[in-house]
């Protein structure tokens, strides 16, 4: 398995932790997306603050924040990293929530993962704060947008703005 280029994989095919100790630090950024779909009674609740747990999308930020930096915690190989700046935005649509993070650091590898928990994470506490309302939500397209740095470069998704 070792054989087939997985960097998590020690020569004997056992998940290992990726040594990142002989790379030099440098400036690394990753967005992610991700999008809850949601009946327009929802949405519009959402958007005109009429949901009675409170202020959804400031709470949620707070929890992809919070994620972000919390992120090996929760992945079992993912490297611990200073965190140097996440946001969390939210755009409102007819029928969904699109929610985007982006992570930044000086590090020896990259923040993708802690992108993805922050969409991830903001995502599940939207649902969290809307399901006495809606019920039949589902969260999806949970994905990495860009990423900057490293040592495999830039990365932007095909069909990304």
């Amino acid at each position: 398995m070792a054989d087939q280029g997985f960097t998590h994989l020690d020569p004997a095919g056992r998940a290992r932790m990726v040594d990142v100790t002989p790379k030099d630090p440098s400036h690394r950024m990753a967005i992610a997306r991700a999008r809850v779909l949601m009946t327009a009674e929802t949405a519009l609740a959402v958007a005109q603050g009429a949901i009675e747990k409170g202020d959804v999308l400031a709470v949620a930020r707070v929890a992809g924040i919070q994620a972000a930096k919390c992120c090996s915690d929760l992945v079992p190989l993912c490297h611990p990293l200073l965190v140097g700046a996440v946001t969390v935005n939210f755009e409102i649509l007819d029928t969904s929530i699109v929610i985007e993070s982006q992570v930044e650091t000086v590090d020896r590898t990259g923040v993708e993962m802690e992108a993805l928990t922050a969409c991830s994470v903001a995502a599940l506490t939207v649902y969290d704060m809307c399901k006495s309302k809606d019920r039949s939500m589902v969260i999806s397209d949970i994905a990495l947008w860009e990423k900057t740095g490293g040592r495999s470069g830039h990365y932007r998704r095909e069909g990304s703005d």
